[in-house]
């Protein structure tokens, strides 16, 4: 008997995998948490949204019909959409976002992955209530490469506020100030016991009689070693079913420092950001501009001109201290610029964390790439000594890292996925 007989209806297909469609209707729904009560846009009345399950080589048909006033679009987190770039989701980069009511048909093909990953609404602070679990199984008569597991539970992370996002974000933009944090953290939409007014339990276990529940001694919230330590002793399996393909050889380095600016407070306006100004994100110190049009589509019919430039900095083009003291201009420039690589370019990347207005952790994620992640480290990275200490036989493969606090991260991948 298969579990997938209460999935979605699917059809066959001529190759080894199957079609799979999902339907996602755009709706405000009413949720209520922490005793508060607020019309939220959700995927079919759902928080958080259905689970998508599919094996490996399967065909995903997902049809997005938007019901609500807000533009939409939703991105597959970690499927590398092999010669699919454009449903992979980010508005305005691989698509124009869906509007009120109109509708968009994701078809893309999963190849040589399986795990759990998850979907999420790529447009603004959509995503802190458009998410959901996707679950790719191994191809059928094939075993995961570890013990069955009695019984399988996802737990999605996430957060509530009590605010619309939309309103969130939109005022933090407006006034360059910090955005407002969320009331709770979640489990499957559900804030914890500790929270007032919320559910008195989460988890519990199942015991004998004669025994009690284990309470295991957990590291506070802020134990950066211990995060450390625990990620540093991932691997990969590195054998001949999953085999490492580290790039042992470099074709082209670039070194992005992430983190924290400011840009100029527009006349005739008070800004809450650092000295009256605005607070603004930066790679290299330069913040995102989104365009007017999508990149890819831009790319394709061959009207980029005006859309963007090919004029991204492989360095910094003002090397500074970065986890020391901050320079005194921190002001960051605006644009719309890309880094345009021949296919089969093998790649390195240190992402060099800053203290400018505070050091943080930054988690960045890859579209349509794995990467293997080489090494890491606190301070500044040192491009003489750190490289000896690489990691190119076992590295673990992922397709989001975290740069530690006033810290760096190294990665490597192959960019074998044109449009992505």
């Amino acid at each position: 008997m298969s579990c997938l007989w209460a999935f979605p209806e699917v059809a066959g297909a001529k190759h080894a995998g199957i079609t799979r469609h999902y339907k996602f209707n755009i709706k405000l729904t009413n949720v209520t948490r922490l005793c508060h009560t607020k019309s939220m846009v959700t995927v079919n009345g759902k928080f958080p949204g259905p689970r998508v399950v599919a094996r490996e080589g399967d065909r995903l048909v997902v049809k997005v019909v938007n019901h609500v006033p807000n533009n939409i679009s939703i991105h597959w987190h970690g499927i590398r959409q092999l010669q699919s770039g454009w449903a992979d989701g980010p508005a305005y980069i691989t698509q124009c976002p869906i509007q009120t009511n109109q509708t968009y048909v994701y078809n893309f093909t999963i190849t040589g992955q399986r795990g759990t990953l998850f979907w999420h609404a790529h447009l603004s602070w959509l995503r802190a209530s458009v998410y959901g679990p996707l679950i790719i199984l191994p191809k059928r008569n094939v075993s995961y490469p570890f013990a069955k597991p009695h019984k399988e539970v996802t737990i999605m992370l996430g957060e509530w506020f009590n605010a619309d996002t939309e309103a969130v974000i939109s005022q933090a933009l407006q006034t360059g100030g910090g955005p407002n944090v969320s009331e709770a953290y979640t489990f499957n939409g559900l804030p914890g016991p500790l929270y007032n007014c919320s559910e008195n339990r989460i988890l519990e276990y199942e015991t004998s009689s004669n025994s009690t529940a284990f309470k295991p001694t957990l590291p506070p919230i802020n134990a950066t070693n211990a995060v450390t330590n625990f990620t540093r002793k991932l691997r990969s399996l590195a054998n001949s079913r999953f085999p490492v393909n580290v790039p042992q050889t470099v074709d082209k380095k670039f070194f992005f420092t992430v983190g924290l600016g400011n840009s100029p407070c527009p006349k005739n306006q008070t800004c809450q950001g650092p000295n009256g100004t605005k607070f603004a994100a930066s790679v290299n110190n330069i913040s995102m501009a989104l365009p007017s049009s999508a990149l890819l589509q831009s790319y394709f019919f061959k009207k980029s001109n005006g859309v963007y430039t090919s004029g991204f900095p492989s360095f910094p083009l003002h090397p500074f201290n970065y986890t020391g003291t901050p320079p005194n201009n921190t002001l960051v420039a605006n644009g719309t610029k890309l880094v345009v690589l021949p296919f089969n370019t093998s790649v390195e990347v240190v992402m060099q964390g800053t203290s400018i207005f505070g050091a943080e952790s930054h988690p960045l994620h890859l579209h349509g790439f794995n990467f293997y992640v080489v090494g890491e480290g606190f301070g500044n990275f040192d491009p003489n000594n750190d490289p000896k200490n690489f990691n190119l036989v076992d590295p673990v493969e992922r397709n989001t890292v975290g740069v530690p606090t006033a810290g760096w991260v190294a990665i490597r991948f192959h960019a074998d996925n044109p449009g992505s």
